[in-house]
């Protein structure tokens, strides 16, 4: 875990290795170490995510990202994603209504999320 400075933002980014970020418990410890970083927003990258993240009817995804937002932060998962998107419609419009809103995003690496915050 670092914290960077984008474009005035504080952004905790999580390591690439590390534990699965797959409940709202993982997203409340991600909570709380945003908060002892003045962090405002939390970028993930897509290994660190549970797979049952991108089945939407699995829950994971809205869990992780309710107690993310619930709490004022934001979540920019970083990574590729396409094979996910290009296996379900219902993620692929998800990401497409996240992308157009401030509180998550889809970006493919650190340049777009610094570009996003800008």
């Amino acid at each position: 875990m670092r914290i960077d400075e984008r474009n005035g933002t504080r952004v905790l980014i999580l390591a690439g290795e590390g534990p699965a970020v797959s409940t709202p418990d993982d997203a409340a410890d991600l909570v709380g170490d945003a908060w002892a970083h003045a962090a405002t927003v939390v970028a993930v990258p897509v290994e660190r995510l549970d797979p049952a993240f991108f089945d939407l009817a699995s829950g994971v995804a809205g869990g992780i990202t309710q107690k993310l937002v619930n709490y004022r932060l934001r979540l920019a998962i970083v990574g590729d994603i396409a094979e996910h998107v290009e296996a379900s419609r219902s993620l692929r419009d998800f990401v497409w209504e996240s992308n157009r809103g401030t509180q998550v995003w889809f970006v493919p690496d650190e340049a777009s999320l610094a570009a996003k915050l800008g």
